[in-house]
């Protein structure tokens, strides 16, 4: 009877043993939770990505449609892509971003390119650090109005309920069923495909962190050189490798805010700038926020103009002038002022010398910057193409 006992004993072990083992291989062979892949450099850091919404890429195709939605907008002629064209780096070219209803907005459209490293969002909100939370300023946004959606909730729900390419979609990403269909899993996908607006294949980028020596020219490299420079002093805000100290990704040790003042406008000799266009200081009241915005990354900058918060400076050759002299000096108008005189400038842009040579060393590698598999890449191209 023991002898009986322990063979049974001995084949019980093994069966518990055989399901461990069956079990182990099953959980090794599922998705990991974070099923996506980051067209990223080895050796470069991956964003940092809410824990609330993890990048899948059913949900970032389920936010690429999204965003290139027309039936998101009031007028059912405008979606978030109407002020992001990817053939501009996810900008629009014009001085300040239009609205569906046509108003103006104060400021310039801020590109897209790689907003998933950006540790605040928008030119001058440091509160602003969700893309999940700022997706809701276009869509219900009334001062202005952008995609103009407020009080029009219930309707868009409606609508992606009885859609059925957008039942399937939303189900891929976020489960079956109406309750998967929420504005908040709206925002969680246009998040999402923001965040895939990865780019680092410029030239530039074959030359430094590919090892490819000859991807970039002679002059690129010079004005490289130049853009390290503590004469000219551009590293100092556009720093790191997404060009910009505002940034935050996996390895860093602490979060990069900043917000800069650079001498574009001063109205009164004391500091102002436009009314409708303070900076940080509309939100602080303090004087000497006035004037500060964020750092823009300067990666594919030179598809990107017109340039600074409103786009008051046409081209890149202006805008090193604008660097080079040390602030903008306007000597008519409503906003006449000597700009390198304002007392919240920062002291990064003190002006600095340059020879033509200099200067088109710097555009050259300026331009090294573009990435054109980014503006032409299918995966984040309108999927409904007119």
């Amino acid at each position: 009877m023991q002898h009986y006992r322990r063979i049974m004993r001995a084949i019980v072990l093994a069966i518990i043993f055989l399901l461990s083992l069956a079990l182990s291989q099953m959980l090794a062979a599922s998705p990991p939770k974070e099923a996506y892949h980051w067209a990223i450099p080895a050796g470069l850091p991956r964003p940092v990505v809410p824990a609330d919404n993890p990048m899948t890429a059913p949900k970032v195709e389920l936010g690429r449609h999204l965003f290139y939605e027309k039936r998101l907008s009031v007028t059912g002629d405008y979606s978030c892509a109407s002020c992001h064209e990817q053939k501009r780096a996810f900008t629009d070219g014009r001085l300040v971003g239009i609205g569906a209803t046509g108003e103006p907005h104060p400021r310039n459209s801020m590109s897209l390119t790689n907003v998933a490293y950006n540790s605040v969002l928008t030119w001058a909100n440091p509160l602003m650090v969700r893309l999940e939370t700022q997706a809701l300023v276009p869509l219900f946004g009334e001062h202005p109005i952008e995609l103009g959606l407020v009080g029009r909730e219930a309707e868009i729900l409606t609508f992606l309920r009885q859609d059925p390419a957008y039942r399937q979609r939303f189900s891929a990403a976020f489960g079956a069923g109406d309750d998967a269909i929420t504005l908040s899993n709206l925002t969680k996908a246009l998040a999402a495909f923001e965040r895939s607006l990865i780019s680092f294949n410029s030239p530039y980028d074959r030359y430094r962190f590919g090892g490819d020596r000859t991807a970039i020219s002679a002059a690129a490299k010079r004005g490289e050189t130049l853009f390290q420079s503590e004469r000219l002093e551009c590293f100092h805000c556009h720093s790191g490798f997404n060009f910009s100290d505002s940034v935050r990704h996996e390895r860093s040790a602490f979060t990069e805010v900043a917000f800069h003042n650079n001498g574009l406008y001063n109205i009164d000799g004391k500091g102002a700038y436009p009314p409708n266009n303070t900076g940080v200081y509309a939100l602080t009241q303090e004087p000497t926020d006035m004037g500060r915005f964020k750092t823009p990354t300067l990666r594919n900058i030179a598809l990107t103009a017109p340039y600074m918060h409103d786009g008051s400076v046409a081209t890149l050759g202006a805008a090193i002038e604008h660097y080079r002299v040390g602030g903008r000096t306007l000597t008519r108008g409503q906003y006449a002022g000597v700009g390198s005189h304002n007392p919240f400038k920062s002291p990064f842009v003190a002006g600095f010398s340059l020879t033509e040579a200099e200067k088109q060393d710097l555009l050259a590698f300026l331009h090294s910057l573009t990435d054109a598999a980014f503006i032409q890449n299918p995966a984040l191209s309108d999927p409904n193409p007119p």
